[in-house]
């Protein structure tokens, strides 16, 4: 084998090696548990100290839809629980959310335009099948929820890159007796992005992008008596004391930054709600 040949198969491994991780860690991101940390700092400080020293591979990681590692496995089934409903509480301890900002000359224009480029960019996919068929994962579907997440690794890679208001990195449905109804989608952006870079993409006038933060995973010895009212994305530890003290491992910010729009809704505060209304 020449030289040349050597190295062009090297780099297909090595990319085939990353696309393999990039999926298994995308999966988590679109489980929710969220609000603002316990500590003051603003959402930008959070993400900008996190992520000071990340690496792409590491912003990666934190997208939504990515695992952070083997230990993630535990918390799995806190996870769907908490993207059950409840993780939409705003005095939840593990999520950050961006304040509001005064709406700047501009934003509703910019709003409608994502709207429109939405609805054209996923209307295929109001049949299910077809968002399979492209490459979207649904997460959990055999746990009960009220959004099912359909993830695109590729569009959440793109995601930390680019932004195309057509290419959402999720679709959310609803279950119905006889498949899935879709109601919205999530953009995503790496967790070292400021807010006003997620301004830039969607109008922080508008939506609210969130932050899932303060996740102690339980040690490992805990095993099948984990007390998940302390630990994981639903628990009351959400410090790296009482997560020390209590063996598990601490990450102060997890995934990446999302948030939620529902163009099918009729007015704009409906569309970008941090979730689907409820008649």
């Amino acid at each position: 084998m020449s030289a040349r040949s050597t190295f062009l198969h090297l780099v297909t491994k090595a990319g085939i090696a990353f696309a393999a991780l990039f999926a298994v860690s995308v999966l988590l991101a679109a489980m929710p548990g969220h609000h603002a940390p316990v500590v003051g700092p603003a959402a930008s400080e959070v993400a900008a100290e996190s992520g000071a020293a990340t690496t792409q591979e590491s912003d990666h990681a934190g997208m939504p839809g990515m695992k952070m590692g083997d230990d993630e496995k535990s918390n799995e089934g806190a996870a769907v629980d908490a993207m059950s409903g409840a993780h939409h509480d705003a005095h939840s301890l593990h999520m950050y959310m961006t304040a509001m900002r005064p709406q700047a000359p501009g934003d509703v224009d910019r709003a409608n335009e994502i709207v429109k480029e939405l609805r054209g960019g996923i209307e295929r996919y109001k049949d299910y099948h077809v968002a399979l068929n492209d490459g979207y994962k649904i997460f959990h579907p055999e746990f009960p929820q009220l959004e099912y997440h359909f993830t695109n690794y590729k569009n959440g890679f793109l995601e930390a890159f680019t932004f195309d208001a057509g290419r959402p990195t999720s679709l959310l449905y609803k279950k119905t007796a006889t498949g899935y109804e879709l109601v919205g989608a999530m953009y995503t952006m790496p967790k070292r992005a400021t807010e006003d870079q997620l301004n830039e993409r969607v109008p922080l006038s508008m939506a609210m992008w969130h932050l899932h933060t303060n996740l102690c995973i339980p040690p490992r010895s805990e095993g099948a008596r984990v007390d998940w009212t302390k630990f994981g994305l639903r628990g009351s530890i959400a410090t790296q004391e009482a997560c020390d003290a209590a063996g598990g491992h601490f990450h102060p910010v997890i995934f990446g930054w999302m948030t939620h729009v529902y163009p099918y809704e009729d007015s704009l505060d409906k569309i970008f709600a941090m979730h689907m209304h409820m008649d």
